[in-house]
């Protein structure tokens, strides 16, 4: 497999996933302004939609939009627990944090990015932003991870959020569930390793 990805971007979450799961992958790096891959491919020859993740498998078949990628990651590797089985109460609701993960938090960093966006416009999202945050804070209340005590894809993801948080430096410091869940994540080993393999890690 290849997983075509841009350093802190939200392929963060499926290299996660595929570290956490064993399998093997290459890493295909790809300049998003350009649209160009490190050799200087053209990368809308390889997604059209032009954006990452994008996941190649053995097969050719490409596969892009980060939920669906985790999720093809964790059936893969089912030992792991990196999601519950199919088509049980639990996958739905792994599927509802997905869901709300990529359409109330992603996306709504999205206008942040965009440099043409004046500030209070951007402040309207940063409101709404904060707000899903305590949300999922209080969610967090009793739980190690978004699902319980099984840290799963939806984890990944959520952390990547948070690291977008601190690149735009929202105060998160009052969200003390979410905080815990933050360094619980970023402790992980194979988080450890897809932020050292993507350039992430400050050196000491």
């Amino acid at each position: 497999m290849k997983l075509y990805y841009s350093p802190g971007a939200c392929s963060l979450s499926p290299h996660i996933a595929l570290l956490e799961a064993g399998l093997p992958y290459d890493l295909v790096k790809v300049d998003l302004r350009a649209k160009k891959l490190e050799n200087g491919d053209d990368y809308l020859q390889v997604n059209p939609k032009g954006q990452v993740p994008a996941l190649k498998l053995d097969s050719g078949e490409l596969v892009t939009e980060g939920p669906v990628i985790v999720q093809m990651i964790a059936d893969q590797a089912p030992g792991k627990n990196l999601a519950p089985a199919r088509d049980s109460a639990e996958r739905y609701k792994l599927l509802e944090w997905l869901n709300f993960i990529t359409g109330e938090l992603h996306k709504n960093f999205s206008p942040l990015f965009n440099p043409a966006i004046p500030d209070d416009v951007k402040n309207v999202f940063r409101d709404r932003i904060m707000g899903k945050f305590k949300y999922i804070d209080s969610q967090l209340a009793s739980h190690d991870y978004v699902l319980g005590k099984q840290f799963s894809v939806a984890d990944g993801y959520l952390y990547t959020m948070l690291r977008w948080a601190d690149a735009f430096k929202f105060d998160l410091s009052a969200l003390k569930n979410l905080m815990a869940f933050k360094g619980r994540v970023g402790a992980r080993p194979k988080v450890q390793e897809a932020m050292a393999r993507e350039g992430l890690l400050k050196a000491a």
